[in-house]
Order: C-alpha cells, then structure tokens, then sequence
C-alpha cells in the first residue's frame, strides 16, 4: 500500500518552505560560479590556530564538563562571559537572564514558541531576514510589514498601525547593518520606538547578528541597551546575538538576553528542544575568547570586509545601469540593489547564472513576495577581484535582462 505522504504531513509542516540562500549556496559550491548570495563570512577571517589551541585546552581543563550532558541555560563560566561582553555595549544583564542557543535561528524558532499562536499578528520590516520569516510560518502568524528606508523601520508607520488598534504580538528587527538592506536604525528612530513600546507594551525582539561589524564611526548602541536605560532593566527587548559573524559559523554559538519574566519559560523551551547547547563549544568559545582575543579578531574582520565592500560599490558603479539604485551600507554584509519596478529579479537570476554569477532575489526578504525588482549582494566572501568581475557580469545580465509585467 502506498503511503500518502502529502495528506500526513501537519499543517506545520506545509508552512515549511526551502531557504533561498541555502538552495544557491548548493548551487555555488564546488563550481566555478562566483557567489554574491550566501551571507558567509570571509574563509580568511576564521580564527584557526587560536580554536585549535583553544581545543587542547578544553580537553586538558575541562574534559568532563564539555563531554557531558549540561545545564539547559548554558555552562556557568560562558554565561558570565556573556554578561561580561555585553556590558560595554550598555545592555547590562545578570547571567540569569540569557539563554545560551545553538545559532540565532534556534533563539528565533524558540521566541515563536515563546510568543506566538495561530492567527497572532507580529510586525516585520519589509524587507526582513528570509530566515527569520521561514522561523515564523510554522507557527501561522499574520505578518504585519512596516516599510524601511536608509534610516531603517519606519516607525511613524508602526505607530499608526498601533494607534488605529492594531494589536501587535511583537516586532521583530535587525538593529544594525540590516539584512537585507545593509541599512541600520537611526538613532532619533531608536529613541522613538522604544518610547512607542513604552507606550503600548509592545515587545521587540532585536536580532543583532552584524553590529560589530561596523566599518566607519562608532558601534551602534542596541535597542536593548535604550531598553535598559529607560527602564532600570530589559522590559520590552529580547536581545538575539551570536559569534557566528565574529568566530566562525560552524560552531552554531548564540544567545538570548531576556526580560527576567521571560527567561524561564525560554529556558522550557530550549530543554523540549534539545535540552542544552554542546557545552564542548560553549568552553570553545570561552577559552579561544580569553586574553582579549576578540577585539583584535574584531578588528581584522572589519579591515577585510571594509576592502571588499569598497571593491562592491566601487564596481557597481562602474557595471550597473543609470537606473539602478543601492545602498552603501557602514558596516555588515550586504548592499540592497533596487532595480525599475518592471524588472523581474528570477529572470535575472537565470540570466546571472548562465553568466557563472550568482544572488538572492529580494522577493524572497518581503512576507508576502510581492516586490521583484529587487536583488541582495554579499560581499564578505569572494575576493576583491571576484567581487568585482561577478558585479561586471550581473551588470551585463540586468542590462540584457527583459521587462517582465506581474500579474
């Protein structure tokens, strides 16, 4: 008997979609196309004498703690750590509110389960992070878009929707160097949408993955920290953030600073999940973080993707076509390319990989599709010369690329 696999499968299931970047991350790798799509930190940067030796050391000072099952919210030592690297940026939180998790997405997937029931509206720029959407679907929420621009979320649009009822879940956002865009919130607006929360309860959960990642002037200063200095302590914010961008990916090392009220029943959903992070990794990233290894890491990142970034706008002005606009992002990994409204970014994604090239359509940023003449640039890991050859031959396949209506 055959089975019907198609009627078993929950409705969850059904909200599960393939990610964008992943499918053309397989499509890149091992070929000779030149990816602009993946969001992959720089090969280069990864830090692999420092985790080598790091590793000997948790095997020598820790072996039974990192082999064995751990405590659900996180080793101590890291958690402490943790507490300790945020404070410079102002949001000062005990241990006892962060929950250590494997890679931001995780802490996203558990907020969902945390915040949200069927049919519940949550607030997303547009565009926003695939990744966070595809986090959000299987819990069936409505998406509530707020539009962005340089400035970041448009929050006089957020607070009309709130004034006229709207009766919001939570916000979800990227702080700084936004992915898609690249852009990051000013801080006249960050002053306001805390004051916005303050006002209607409203919960934020701030995805900070890129906010060292800053090329010119300071840091920005985390909504969470706003949070803290409005509040005495976090009330609105769960602070998401990870080594993924400042170590190495692989390592899958995040965590979530959480409103004290919140943070038991997020640990209840990390133990239902896999009941704690590899406490191995967590040593890993302590012990390769000792002796103020970061900054320098830090700054070595910074100087490398600076270069490259510059060799994306230095090349996008030269290839792109008079109608086309793009950010110049000050820090992070991505420059947004907005193209005439009658350009079709599939079309011109099959033109690219003909042409050994590709990147992410920015249909695949927005809740509900419904823009294609956009196109997302990473520019972290190709060299300088291929950033720029890659960007001379996505210019030739926009220029050739046909008008395409939407029905």
């Amino acid at each position: 008997m055959t089975i019907p696999w198609n009627e078993l499968f929950s409705e969850t299931a059904n909200e599960l979609k393939p990610s964008p970047t992943r499918e053309l991350f397989k499509l890149a790798n091992g070929t000779d196309i030149i990816s602009l799509a993946g969001g992959l930190p720089c090969d280069e940067c990864f830090p692999v004498a420092e985790i080598a030796a790091a590793c000997q050391r948790v095997l020598e000072k820790y072996p039974s703690a990192a082999l064995q099952y751990a405590n659900t919210q996180g080793e101590a030592i890291f958690l402490k750590m943790l507490s300790e690297q945020m404070k410079p940026l102002g949001v000062i939180v005990p241990p006892s509110q962060i929950q250590v998790v494997n890679g931001s997405a995780q802490g996203l997937e558990m907020l969902c389960r945390l915040l949200i029931d069927p049919g519940d509206r949550i607030a997303v720029e547009d565009p926003t992070y695939s990744g966070a959407l595809m986090a959000f679907r299987p819990y069936r929420p409505r998406f509530i878009t707020i539009p962005t621009d340089e400035d970041g979320i448009r929050v006089d649009v957020l607070e009309e929707k709130l004034k006229a009822g709207e009766d919001i879940r939570f916000l979800y956002l990227i702080s700084c160097f936004q992915n898609p865009m690249g852009t990051t919130l000013s801080p006249p607006r960050r002053k306001a949408l805390l004051e916005l929360a303050a006002r209607y309860g409203l919960i934020i959960v701030e995805d900070d993955p890129y906010g060292e990642l800053v090329y010119e002037g300071d840091r920005p200063k985390p909504l969470a920290a706003l949070d803290i200095e409005m509040h005495g302590e976090l009330k609105h914010v769960f602070y998401v953030s990870t080594f993924s961008k400042t170590i190495a990916p692989g390592l899958r090392v995040a965590w979530i600073a959480s409103p004290k009220e919140a943070i038991n029943k997020l640990i209840l959903a990390k133990q239902s999940t896999d009941l704690h992070s590899s406490p191995f990794t967590q040593y890993l990233v302590y012990e390769t973080c000792q002796n103020d290894f970061l900054t320098g890491q830090i700054k070595r990142i910074r100087q490398i993707n600076r270069v490259r970034r510059d060799a994306m706008l230095e090349a996008l002005d030269e290839f792109m076509p008079e109608s086309a606009n793009w950010t110049k992002p000050n820090g992070g990994m991505f420059v947004w390319v907005t193209l005439l409204e009658s350009m079709d970014d599939y079309d011109i994604l099959k033109r690219a990989i003909e042409k050994r090239v590709t990147f992410v359509p920015g249909s695949s940023y927005y809740a509900y599709g419904n823009v294609h003449n956009a196109l997302r640039l990473s520019f972290t890991q190709p060299t300088p010369e291929q950033i720029v050859e890659a960007v001379r031959r996505l210019g030739t396949a926009i220029k050739e690329a046909t008008p395409a209506r939407h029905f």
